[in-house]
Parts: structure tokens; sequence; C-alpha cells
């Protein structure tokens, strides 16, 4: 049942008088990992971004001190994923449904006794969803610390690895994903039938972009035809290989920065 995490990391497996004598529990970091479960093109399963996140959040707590106290949650398999809703497969819940769920399991983490919580996310269509809730949990519980992060925001070597263009425009499901795919689940990946679809460009006058600081609401139709925006074409195993070593490498050190980080008083 869990999957890429190690067993002894695994909070499922503990028991609840395990987490009632839990010594210096206030600094016990406990991370949720949150995924999607939606389209990725014709090359990709479903599960990428779900996938990601237990893969290097495994990797991590593999390197990680062991006189660290961290626990990973199960993770949370759906998100709002409504942008892909017009590619069959993808399952989406709402941003209120998602919202409260967030909200609810941090209180039930809050409840037990825990004060960090991290939320790790893997899908680009909801950062500020976990934003929002991670702030509304801190403003509820103002001894309750709750970090929103992205999988892919950890300093590592990504973008050196690929095409100026492809680290440019590249969006989803494209040579970044596949790649570590190929090293998580590579059974999974058809790469025969990986495509190239970046999206359309805007005039060099405009401000505007897909993504970035001055971004236009999108559906992924609007901008692909088979679900991916950027090159699936190049992705590898050794680059994949590379990258898994690199992000996880990342959350080692902010896990470790969360675990002595105190609130300002």
């Amino acid at each position: 049942m869990h999957s890429f995490i190690p067993p002894e990391r695994f909070f499922p497996y503990l028991s609840w008088t395990d987490i009632q004598t839990m010594p210096n529990k206030e600094n016990v970091v406990i991370i949720q990992p949150v995924g999607a479960i939606e389209q990725h093109g014709p090359h990709l399963p479903l599960i990428v971004d779900a996938a990601i996140g237990v893969g290097v959040l495994g990797k991590a707590l593999e390197k990680l001190d062991a006189d660290i106290p961290v626990y990973a949650l199960p993770t949370l398999y759906y998100g709002k994923s409504n942008e892909h809703w017009h590619f069959p497969g993808t399952i989406t819940l709402s941003t209120e449904t998602l919202t409260a769920t967030i909200m609810e399991v941090g209180e039930s983490v809050y409840r037990a006794g825990f004060k960090k919580l991290v939320l790790m996310n893997s899908h680009g269509g909801q950062p500020q969803v976990m934003q929002m809730a991670a702030r509304d949990l801190h403003v509820k519980y103002d001894d309750f610390l709750v970090f929103p992060l992205f999988t892919w925001r950890v300093p590592n070597i990504t973008k050196e690895l690929l095409t100026p263009k492809e680290a440019e425009l590249g969006m989803h499901a494209g040579d970044a994903e596949t790649s570590i795919m190929l090293a998580i689940l590579p059974e999974q990946v058809k790469l025969e039938k990986a495509v190239v679809e970046y999206p359309p460009e805007h005039p060099e006058s405009s401000l505007l972009s897909w993504e970035g600081k001055l971004p236009v609401a999108w559906v992924t139709r609007d901008i692909s035809k088979s679900g991916v925006i950027g090159d699936a074409t190049t992705a590898t195993r050794e680059k994949g290989d590379r990258i898994l070593e690199s992000v996880s490498d990342g959350w080692v050190q902010a896990i470790k920065d969360i675990y002595v980080f105190q609130q300002p008083r």
C-alpha cells in the first residue's frame, strides 16, 4: 500500500497509540502528496502527476536522515483537472471540493497534534488552490504551519536537460514529464506514440503568455489537439533518472528546512 514511500515513513502504517505517544510532534513533518488523474497525451497514462509526486517523495525519503521525523500521507490522486476534461479519462474535482478536502485533511492532521503540513502538489492546474487552502488553515489555526509547495519548484537541473524551446513552451506531457515517467513507471510509457505539439505563439509585441506573469485562461483543447504541450519525442530514461535524482535532492533540502523552521513571533 505504501507504493514508492519507505514503509517506515508511511503515515497509515502507524497506530493511533504510535501517534499519541510520538515525541516532538510539533516538529514532525507530515506530507500530503497531491496529484491528478488526467490525460497526458497518447503516450502517457492518466496517473502522471500523482506518480511523479509519490516517486519523487519516495526517493527523497530514502535519502533523508533517519533521525528527521517525516511521514507521508496517502496520495490524493484526484485534483482540479477541468482544463483537460474534453479528453476521455480525465477525472476532476471542483475547486470547492478540492479545497474542502485539503481543509478537512489538514484539520485532521492538526487535531492529532501535528503542526507542520506540506501540500506537495504535482499538478500545474491547482497551485492556487493549495495556496488558498494553506492560508485558510493557518488563519484558522495560527500555530499550524502549512507549506503549499509545487513538486518541480525545488532546485533541480531539469531545464538544463531540455532544449530552449522546450524549457520555455513545454507545459504538459513533454520531455520532462515523459523522461521522469520513464524512470518511475517505464512499463506504462508508450514512447512510440509520443508526439510534438506546441501552443500557438502570441505576437512578438504582445505582453500576454499562456503561462507566466500575464496569462490567458485556457483549456487544453484550445492549444493542443493531442493533449501534449511540448516535445515528448526527445524523452529518454537517462534524462529521467537524472531528473528524478535532482528533484528528489531538492526535496531532501526542502524537508530539512521545514523541519527546522519556526514560526515568527
